[in-house]
């Protein structure tokens, strides 16, 4: 009898649970559901009677090529979704058509969704897809994430609520295509070019007055005049592929740069890198980046960037001996993050040697100005990752944080902790967090 009372409260219990989902507000259960993957969304059906219907409210679709094998039912599934919502508002379409694009009739289904108020528009073709030109006329839309697609000539173009533009692998039919985007973007703030099929040799003029965030890749060139431009994340090959004319500077900048030219063309291109790295105050650099500036700065006068307060760097474990020379380039470094990531060609020629990152001289910043540090790899602890730690404690008088994004076996981790909380610590208030 005891165990019989103790599974009836049990089961009364975990329907109490029940009913509670199920007097949620419908227009919150539908807000829910619109942030799942339709496939998801349509599995919540079998929950209840209440749910069953309900996914055939959520103002969106979001569609795999493996959200069915048959793809005469995700057509069906499609073309049912545009009936059901002829007269409301479709807030997300995301549709990845993988390799039976040629049996969706994706034109139409865009179409569609710029009749419906659509706002997020994410498409994933395959090549030969081409976008219809009811895109460039769609007054709602506020998020453009377009890749492999093929973008037909605009006449006119007017996306006055567009914010966030995401092209990978876009061909354009000439150049004028995505100069055209931008300018008919009104409020746009962010801008992604990834691996874009701009019109070889031509260079984009970038003119916007409210773009705030800037991604381009090395197969681009662009100038650009964006006064209220704050992150630019650039990768470039040999050559600088930016040029910033406006009369400000965007406050942190993103750079990876990877040499493939002669030595006089690198010498000028990390003299211009370096330029635009003392304008910033927030630095992402990578170890490539960074090996190629301080070998370029061992014969001259260290150069000091005055203004940099945040810096997130990648590190090769055996470039570390750099860590000094940057650390003393940053006399005012508020926040420094180092990602430590293991030498491909150490791992490819089986080489072991040991960096040394440990200088007589403690930098300026260090004692005045460096309040958080972290540290985290995706590597196997290496040689001289304690000493690291140590160093940050015990000569950074004003530290309020220090993060350690390690990973440890149960067993290890409990030595590096015992280890850890032996060391002495400059500064008092510090607080040391082990993820």
């Amino acid at each position: 009898m005891v165990g019989g009372k103790k599974k009836t409260k049990i089961c009364d219990k975990v329907s109490h649970e029940e009913d509670r989902i199920s007097q949620l507000p419908e227009p919150l259960i539908s807000e829910i559901l619109f942030h799942l993957s339709t496939k998801d969304s349509v599995r919540t059906s079998a929950l209840s009677t209440k749910w069953r219907y309900l996914w055939q409210s959520v103002p969106g679709l979001d569609l795999d090529p493996y959200a069915s094998s048959n793809t005469n039912t995700i057509v069906s599934f499609v073309e049912s979704f545009f009936d059901s919502h002829r007269d409301s508002w479709i807030r997300k379409l995301r549709l990845d058509l993988g390799y039976h694009h040629d049996k969706y009739d994706l034109m139409s289904w865009i179409d569609a969704a710029t009749t419906r108020r659509i706002q997020h528009l994410d498409v994933h073709c395959f090549h030969d897809n081409k976008i219809p030109l009811s895109i460039y006329t769609c007054t709602t839309l506020v998020h453009l994430r377009l890749r492999w697609a093929v973008l037909t000539n605009p006449e006119f173009v007017s996306l006055p609520c567009l914010k966030i533009m995401h092209f990978e692998n876009v061909s354009y039919p000439n150049e004028t295509t995505l100069q055209k985007l931008i300018s008919g973007s009104p409020v746009l703030e962010e801008l992604i070019l990834f691996s874009t099929m701009y019109p070889k040799g031509n260079v984009l003029q970038l003119r916007s007055d409210t773009l705030k965030r800037l991604d381009i890749n090395e197969f681009i060139d662009v100038v650009i005049y964006a006064p209220l431009l704050q992150c630019l994340r650039a990768k470039m090959y040999s050559t600088k592929n930016f040029q910033i004319i406006s009369s400000g500077f965007p406050a942190k900048l993103d750079i990876d740069f990877v040499n493939t030219g002669g030595r006089y063309q690198k010498k000028k291109v990390i003299e211009d890198i370096l330029i635009d790295i003392s304008r910033v105050r927030d630095l992402v650099i990578s170890s490539n980046t960074w090996k190629e500036f301080f070998l370029y700065s061992k014969s001259r006068p260290l150069r000091q960037f005055r203004y940099i307060s945040h810096l997130n760097a990648r590190f090769y474990i055996s470039d570390l001996e750099m860590l000094p020379t940057l650390r003393e380039s940053c006399p005012k470094l508020e926040s420094l993050i180092l990602e430590m990531v293991k030498n491909q060609s150490t791992r490819r020629h089986g080489e072991k040697r040991e960096p040394n990152v440990m200088v007589s001289t403690v930098p300026w910043c260090l004692v005045s100005s460096l309040k958080f540090v972290e540290l985290k790899r995706s590597i196997p602890r290496y040689e001289g990752e304690m000493e690291l730690v140590r160093y940050f404690l015990t000569n950074s008088t004003v530290l309020k944080k220090l993060r350690l994004n390690v990973y440890y076996t149960k067993k290890a981790k409990c030595a590096f902790l015992t280890e850890l909380v032996a060391i002495p610590r400059c500064s008092s208030t510090c607080v040391v967090l082990v993820l």
